[in-house]
């Protein structure tokens, strides 16, 4: 499958918004009190920070996308706010790309020694998949954002650098 991955700009928030109300994410925490959507709503704010990429198709279509936070954590550490991948393409390894770009970000671009992301604990496929990237679980916060469901704070230490060592 042919993909690029690009910031995004205003023009791409409403597919990012309907790729996320697509998934358990979107319908699970992206809702007012009321039970409406407002996923769009609170996207705004990566997109106008310049902190959303996406990734797009050969033919331009939007398959998913990206919400990266550079010093998300204590104003300080890499976040990734959101990932989110188009229902009918999941396994097809467009999150991968994603989270390569996201590691990238944290890593090569701003030489963070960490990057953090959390997952409910319902989510076991992508706690699983975090995982196999090297991501460990550092914590769980209950209750934090739905009532009975953990949030789990993951952490993944920058790779050793080439040449890199400790102290002689």
């Amino acid at each position: 499958m042919d993909i690029r991955i690009e910031k995004a700009d205003l023009s791409r928030l409403e597919a990012c918004a309907s790729i996320l109300e697509g998934s358990e994410l979107g319908r699970r925490y992206f809702c007012d009190a009321r039970g409406r959507y407002i996923g769009g709503e609170l996207l705004r704010e990566g997109f106008e920070k310049e902190e959303v990429s996406v990734a797009l198709g050969g033919d331009g279509a939007c398959l998913g996308f990206a919400w990266i936070q550079p010093r998300g954590i204590f104003h300080w550490f890499p976040f990734l706010h959101v990932v989110a991948v188009r229902a009918d393409l999941r396994g097809r390894g467009i999150g991968g790309k994603l989270m390569d770009l996201f590691e990238r970000a944290a890593f090569v671009e701003e030489r963070s020694p960490m990057a953090f992301l959390m997952v409910a604990d319902f989510n076991a496929e992508a706690i699983a998949l975090y995982g196999k990237r090297g991501y460990e679980r550092v914590g769980a916060v209950p209750g934090l954002f739905l009532p009975g469901v953990d949030e789990i704070l993951m952490m993944k230490r920058a790779p050793a650098r080439a040449g890199a060592g400790g102290p002689a």
